[in-house]
C-alpha cells in the first residue's frame, strides 16, 4: 500500500519535473484538515446551485469570502437603503456547511454609488452617511463574520500615496480611519483589515501600505490585520513572496493571504524552457512555507480566489487561465497535492 506521504511527495516531484499539468487520481485529504490555519475560498451565490461546488468547498475549506455580493455596488441602493439578500445567502450557506465567513469589502475606491455621488455638495451629510453605511453593513453581520476587509486597495502602485477616489476627495486620508472606527463601533469583537494587491511586485507600494497602517495604529485606530491579495504570475521571482509576507508581519498584526491565484499566462517576456506549471507550484510553496513560519496568532488564513479553474475570471483575453487548486471538472490538480504536501512534510 502506498502511504499518503508517498503520494504527496510524488505529486511534488511530478510538479518539479515539468509534468504539473498532468491529471492525478491520487486521493486528496481534506485540505482544511492539514493546514494549521483557516483555508478560505471566494464564493458567488450562483455557484450554490452546483452540487459539486458545495461539496468540494465544504470538504476542503473552512471559510467563504463573498467575491462580489458583499460589496457596495450590490448592497447600496440609489435611495441609500441597503439590501442584504445575496450576501445573507452566502452566510446561510457557510453556516449550514460548518464554515465561517470573511466579510469583503465595506469601502473600495472603485465603488461609491449614485447615493454618495448625490451627497458631494454637503460634506457633513456625506461623512454622516459614510459612517452610517459602514455601521449598517458591519452591524448587520455582527457575530456572523470572523473578519472584515474594511478598506480595499487604498494605495497607488507607485507608493506615492492613496488613490484618488470619492472618499479621498471628500474626507482625505482619514476616510480609512473613519471606516475602521465605524466598523469597530458596530462590531467590536471582529478583526478589521486593510487589503491591497501588488504588494509583492511593488516594494514602494508595500512600504507605503505599511506606513499607512503605522499611522493608523499610532492614532489609536482599530486595525487588526493586513491582507495581501497575491494575484501573481507563475514566473514571479524567487524570494519575492517571502519578502512581502515577512514585511507585512513585521507590524505584529494578523496577516491574511487573501485572494490567491497564480496565473499560467504571465505578461511580458517568457524565457525559453520556462516551466510555468512548476513555477506555479514553487510560488505556492514559497507562500505556504513562509506563512507557516509566522507566529500562530498572526496566521489569520489563506484564501484562494476561485474554487475551480472555471470559477476564476480569465486573466488574459485570449483564453481562460488555470490559476487555482482544482481543475474545471473539480479534480484536484498536482498543484493541490503539492500544497497538501507542505503540511505533511
Amino acid at each position: 500500500m502506498i502511504s499518503r506521504r508517498a503520494v504527496l511527495t510524488g505529486a511534488v516531484a511530478l510538479a518539479g519535473c515539468g509534468q504539473s499539468t498532468a491529471q492525478t487520481d491520487a486521493p486528496l485529504p481534506p485540505l482544511k484538515s492539514l493546514a494549521p490555519f483557516d483555508l478560505g475560498v471566494c464564493a458567488m451565490t450562483a455557484t450554490f446551485k452546483d452540487p459539486q461546488w458545495g461539496k468540494l468547498a465544504a470538504t476542503h475549506f473552512d471559510r467563504l469570502t463573498p467575491e462580489w455580493e458583499m460589496k457596495m455596488e450590490y448592497i447600496l441602493l440609489p435611495d441609500g437603503s441597503l439590501r442584504f439578500d445575496a450576501p445573507d445567502k452566502v452566510v446561510d450557506f457557510a453556516q449550514s456547511h460548518g464554515m465561517s465567513v470573511f466579510g469583503h469589502v465595506i469601502i473600495w475606491y472603485a465603488q461609491d454609488g449614485d447615493y454618495f455621488q448625490a451627497l458631494k455638495g454637503d460634506k457633513r451629510t456625506f461623512v454622516d452617511a459614510y459612517r452610517a453605511y459602514v455601521r449598517g453593513v458591519a452591524g448587520h453581520y455582527a457575530g456572523k463574520v470572523n473578519g472584515w476587509d474594511v478598506v480595499n486597495e487604498p494605495m497607488l502602485d507607485d507608493g506615492s500615496g492613496l488613490r484618488d477616489c470619492l472618499w479621498m476627495q471628500m474626507m482625505g486620508e482619514d476616510y480609512v480611519g473613519e471606516a475602521l472606527r465605524a466598523a469597530h463601533a458596530a462590531d467590536p469583537a471582529v478583526p478589521l483589515f486593510l487589503n491591497d494587491y501588488n504588494l509583492e511586485y511593488y516594494p514602494k507600494k508595500r512600504a507605503a501600505f505599511l506606513r499607512l497602517a503605522e499611522r493608523l495604529l499610532k492614532a489609536g485606530v482599530p486595525l487588526h490585520g493586513l491582507g495581501t491579495q497575491t494575484h501573481i504570475d507563475a514566473n514571479i521571482e524567487k524570494g519575492t513572496l517571502k519578502a512581502a509576507i515577512n514585511d507585512l508581519a513585521a507590524l505584529g498584526l494578523k496577516v491574511h493571504v487573501s485572494e490567491v491565484d497564480i496565473s499560467l499566462k504571465p505578461e511580458g517576456m517568457i524565457l525559453p524552457g520556462t516551466d510555468l506549471p512548476a513555477g506555479q507550484v514553487r510560488a505556492l510553496t514559497e507562500i505556504t512555507d513562509t506563512y507557516l513560519q509566522l507566529k500562530p496568532h498572526q496566521q489569520f488564513g489563506l484564501t484562494v480566489w476561485g474554487l475551480r479553474d472555471k470559477d476564476t475570471f480569465p486573466y488574459r483575453k485570449d483564453s481562460a487561465d488555470k490559476p487555482v487548486l482544482f481543475d474545471s471538472a473539480g479534480f484536484a490538480k498536482p498543484l493541490a497535492h503539492a500544497f497538501a504536501g507542505r503540511f505533511s512534510a
